[in-house]
């Protein structure tokens, strides 16, 4: 979609007609591009520690690239300063930080002994990955979203999270599960990525009153383990997803079977 004149930070990546007037910005407002700026460089690096065989703190910088991938939109809406350039930036490094670097990671850590079907599955999952960004970027420029109160198909940095479940479960159990078993949960996963199925969303989330700080504790519990003990939480959270994916899926069943 090209940029409207009236998206002052589009004008000003654009090239200047010699002698205009050069639009100006608050500095806070390119704040939302910076986040996501260095959430890419937090992808990148896990990239570099996966590498070196430090796979923990790779699996840390995506969830730190998730977790700011989370704040920038947040941000942008908060300060006013969403833009087309933005919505650009974010998706890019979205497709970087999810799709390329957890499949890469997964390579490094548990398929090299399978390098062909290994492979196979880290392209099959980044495809799906770029599939699944573009029907999202594709669903927020129409006038009415299709992606309101739930998601459709498991959202990018979610995805991420689970394909990295083999991981987890090394860490808790000391057991690693065999490169083709990892291979295809990567593919699974990706298939879940483009798939119309519902999935939880918080956008529309909401909570009575009165549990409200019931939920604020719980967040803090849930914060506290991670920091300390991150493998069992993340293990935790991705089954607990994973379950409310299924049960989104039984609901949408039983809806049919009705009507």
């Amino acid at each position: 979609m090209a940029p409207q004149p009236e998206d002052p930070q589009a004008d000003a990546w654009l090239p200047q007609k010699k002698g205009a007037k050069e639009p100006q910005l608050h500095l806070l407002k390119l704040l939302p591009n910076l986040v996501s700026i260095l959430a890419l460089c937090a992808g990148l690096t896990a990239i570099r520690f996966a590498i070196s065989g430090r796979i923990s703190e790779a699996v840390f910088l995506i969830a730190l690239a998730a977790a700011l991938d989370g704040l920038d939109g947040r941000l942008a809406r908060m300060l006013k300063s969403e833009s087309d350039i933005g919505a650009e930036l974010d998706s890019l490094c979205d497709f970087v930080n999810f799709g390329v670097v957890p499949g890469i990671v997964l390579y490094l850590w548990g398929l090299s002994s399978e390098i062909q079907i290994g492979w196979i599955a880290v392209l099959v999952y980044a495809v799906c990955c770029m599939l699944r960004l573009a029907r999202f970027n594709v669903g927020n420029r129409l006038a009415a979203p299709a992606e309101t109160s739930a998601f459709i198909g498991v959202p990018s940095p979610a995805g991420a999270m689970l394909a990295l479940l083999p991981i987890y479960l090394s860490h808790v159990t000391d057991y690693r599960l065999p490169a083709l078993f990892v291979a295809a949960w990567m593919v699974a996963i990706g298939a879940l990525m483009i798939s119309r199925l519902p999935t939880p969303s918080m956008k529309r989330a909401t909570v009575a009153a009165s549990w409200a700080r019931y939920v604020l504790v719980f967040g803090v519990v849930v914060i506290a383990s991670l920091f300390t003990y991150p493998w069992v939480t993340l293990l935790v959270l991705s089954l607990c997803y994973l379950g409310a994916i299924l049960s989104l899926a039984l609901a949408g069943l039983r809806r049919k079977r009705r009507n």
